[in-house]
């Protein structure tokens, strides 16, 4: 059986946070989203849950991390080509997101990103395994 991943972050806005990821072209799995949390669908075993901060706080003990002041996670996401790096960027602009980094261009990757409504970073990457650097 694959091992599955649930990235858990705090959302402020439950209803505004679906929109902007379902702008995206992001689904979500009814059976475990309601007002508390929704399970994003990023592919068969990746999931986002999107959490209002009091049920999030629920399962820490820490204060909950004001992603907009300071960095608590990086999320990366493969993309299959630098269109779809640039088109996924593109729809969360449009979508309310802002683009704290330009674009980088290493040849065999390419790399830009996103900030969602509540400040968390999702880093998309392209990269083509035929001209990455030899393995030492």
């Amino acid at each position: 059986m694959a091992r599955k991943i649930f990235v858990n972050l705090p959302i402020k806005d439950m209803e505004r946070s679906q929109a902007f990821f379902k702008a995206l072209g992001f689904s979500f799995n009814p059976q475990f989203t309601n007002e508390q949390g929704a399970c994003m669908v990023i592919s068969e075993d990746i999931f986002t849950m999107l959490l209002v901060e009091p049920f999030f706080q629920g399962f820490t003990k820490k204060p909950i991390a004001d992603a907009k002041k300071v960095t608590e996670v990086l999320v990366c996401l493969s993309c299959d080509s630098r269109e779809e790096v640039d088109a996924l960027v593109k729809k969360a602009l449009a979508a309310g997101g802002t683009a704290p980094n330009a674009p980088q261009d290493h040849g065999f990757m390419y790399s830009h990103g996103f900030e969602d409504l509540d400040g968390h970073v999702w880093e998309l990457v392209w990269m083509d395994p035929k001209a990455a650097p030899p393995q030492a």
